[in-house]
């Protein structure tokens, strides 16, 4: 099956083409477009993004993406969209889009949640003979959530916590901010680290030693602002070092326990957190620690994309799971 994928659930206008084969059992992908053209430029003058601009340029961006496509002649049996969750302007553009392209080219529409395309954007970069061992335990970490989930199968899953407050990649960008580095957050946190020391500031680390698996950083957010105001010598480099090491343990303790208490052979890690590449080294090092596997998508899967949407849609056809085709912002796993 040959799906046609748009992602517009933020600030990245996506379309691909996804071939998707193998069933339930065994689902294989074979990515032959993904095409992602990012806003950050268009966003970074105001420090976040800004939905009304966002849908602008996904409705300025969707028509070319699917020209240049469309000169290649592509066939493709159905049409995938984000429905949620997202920011509802930006969702609109890419629904509406899809509803158009579906009506003109007669073609069957399939709503994909944006969350399970991370889940399942895992199995975008497995290679030829590499399996999903189960039961397993997955980390999905993004701007706007933080979730860790028991899988039992590729369709069957309990989630065991989520973030209360602000996730991982939201506290990211919003110490960045703190501390003067410009949007997005995450990637600069993550290149300034590498040059400061992880010890130079005793962060907190939020529900590390909580019985739960929720996860909270607005705390952990608000002791960099205060050691900033308290502190202003410290240096941005160890900052920024202090801080992601706090955000890691956080991530990485309590996703290893999660493992143990629940007999995973593999733990899995995606959404665009996953990008940081300390934060795969120590979760794949925690993992092989005890014995488990350790799954992670390339790094051109790891943000927003529309590969994973297809991935997504091509197993909700499979379960014969229908969404809704409207808007839904707070849609979650």
């Amino acid at each position: 099956m040959q799906i046609l994928a748009i992602e517009t659930s933020c600030d990245e206008t996506s379309v691909a083409l996804v071939e998707g084969r193998g069933g339930l059992k065994n689902p294989r992908f074979k990515v032959l477009k993904n095409i992602v053209s990012s806003q950050i430029e268009v966003h970074r003058p105001f420090g976040g993004v800004v939905p009304m601009l966002a849908k602008r340029e996904h409705l300025h961006n969707l028509p070319k993406i699917w020209k240049a496509l469309a000169k290649q002649k592509p066939t493709f049996d159905a049409i995938a969209v984000t429905v949620g969750p997202g920011l509802p302007p930006a969702l609109w553009a890419g629904i509406e889009f899809a509803k158009d392209l579906a009506k003109k080219l007669k073609k069957p529409l399939i709503g994909a949640n944006h969350m399970e395309g991370h889940l399942y954007s895992t199995w975008l970069s497995l290679k030829p003979k590499q399996k999903i061992a189960f039961p397993a335990v997955a980390l999905v970490v993004s701007g706007g959530h933080t979730i860790l989930l028991a899988m039992q199968s590729l369709t069957k899953w309990k989630k065991l916590g989520e973030t209360r407050d602000d996730a991982a990649g939201e506290a990211f960008d919003k110490v960045a901010r703190l501390i003067g580095l410009p949007y997005p957050g995450g990637p600069e946190i993550e290149k300034l680290a590498k040059k400061g020391n992880p010890k130079a500031v005793n962060f907190p680390r939020p529900m590390l030693r909580e019985k739960n698996y929720d996860f909270s950083f607005s705390g952990l957010k608000t002791a960099v602002l205060y050691h900033v105001r308290d502190n202003p010598k410290t240096s941005k480099k160890d900052l920024a070092a202090s801080f992601q090491q706090a955000v890691l343990d956080v991530l990485v303790g309590k996703t290893t326990r999660a493992a143990g208490d629940y007999k995973a052979k593999t733990i899995l890690l995606s959404g665009g957190v996953s990008a940081n590449k300390a934060l795969r080294a120590a979760l794949e090092k925690a993992a092989a620690a005890r014995g488990r596997k350790f799954s992670v998508p390339d790094f051109e899967f790891n943000t927003d994309n529309a590969a994973m949407i297809a991935a997504a849609a091509y197993i909700q056809k499979l379960r014969k799971k229908k969404l809704r085709f409207a808007a839904q912002p707070n849609l979650n796993l």
